[in-house]
């Protein structure tokens, strides 16, 4: 059976996930500072926008595995965009969240020898609480009232719903080989 790889430097786009990864970061940080909190019950708001963040921690997982771990230069390049698209305190807040969310993926993708679709759920289920915690603590220096349970429920749910799609995903195309 053939192990399931995306190899760097083959194929019409050999980067693309790394590119993906750079350019979300910031336009995710910075649809963040404008999206309106919608309250879904009394009380229960939150910002539309963390459901998608999920997405950032896969391409990540996916951009590791292209450049290395290079990756961390991509994020550093990332984080810059993000001081030009939604300003210095907001990228500040992203690049914490993001250096200790990236420790926990980059050792787990780097130390351990799980199936890829087993890494990719772990290091999002073990990285999302504590960067969506990190990145929404910072939040608070731009806009009031981000670090709320309905922000950190819905950042780690929608996630772990991109880990999951991604895994599942992933364990077919395994299958199949």
């Amino acid at each position: 059976m053939t192990a399931y790889t995306d190899t760097p430097g083959k194929g019409n786009f050999p980067f693309k996930y790394a590119v993906l990864y750079v350019l979300l970061i910031p336009l995710i940080n910075w649809s963040f500072t404008w999206a309106p909190m919608w309250e879904v019950l009394p009380g229960w708001a939150f910002n539309p926008v963390t459901i998608i963040t999920g997405l950032v921690l896969v391409v990540r997982d996916f951009a590791q595995r292209e450049i290395g771990h290079k990756v961390l230069i991509a994020m550093a390049i990332a984080l810059v965009l993000t001081a030009f698209a939604a300003g210095p305190e907001l990228a500040l807040a992203s690049g914490a969240a993001f250096a200790i969310a990236e420790m926990v993926d980059w050792a787990l993708f780097t130390f351990t020898k799980y199936r890829l679709s087993t890494r990719v759920l772990l290091s999002s289920a073990i990285a999302a609480p504590l960067d969506t915690t990190i990145f929404l603590y910072g939040a608070e220096m731009i806009r009031p009232d981000q670090l709320t349970l309905p922000n950190v429920t819905m950042s780690i749910f929608g996630k772990m719903i991109g880990a999951v799609v991604i895994w599942w995903i992933i364990k077919k195309k395994l299958e199949k080989l």
